[in-house]
């Protein structure tokens, strides 16, 4: 369960880190195909760690059960969300600094 949240929190990373001040929006979530062939390959990976039996015993990990599953669904969308919300603050700082900075014209 500690290792599914580890990677469910790794794709919300993932989607967050692509820009520094723009929204996931105006990116577009498939404009990297190359992020979402990575994120489908961990997902993957995790999933034979988990389910398989010769995994499970080399590991110790047992199958999940589905209210597991629901409970780790959400961590890629909290990560993405917060810092969504830390670049939305971003944005709105830089647009309130930009017109005092603009309406300086000197001496007169």
């Amino acid at each position: 369960m500690t290792f599914l949240g580890m990677v469910s929190g790794q794709i919300g990373t993932a989607f967050a880190a692509r820009t520094e001040r723009v929204s996931l929006r105006s990116v577009g979530i498939a404009s990297n195909p190359l992020l979402l062939w990575g994120i489908a390959f961990e997902l993957a990976l995790a999933a034979v760690l988990i389910y398989t039996p010769p995994f499970q015993t080399l590991l110790g990990t047992a199958p999940l059960t589905l209210d597991m599953l629901a409970l780790v669904a959400p961590f890629p969308l909290i990560v993405w969300g917060a810092d969504e919300v830390r670049r939305w603050l971003l944005r709105r700082r830089s647009a309130w600094l930009r017109p005092a900075q603009t309406d300086d014209k000197g001496p007169s």
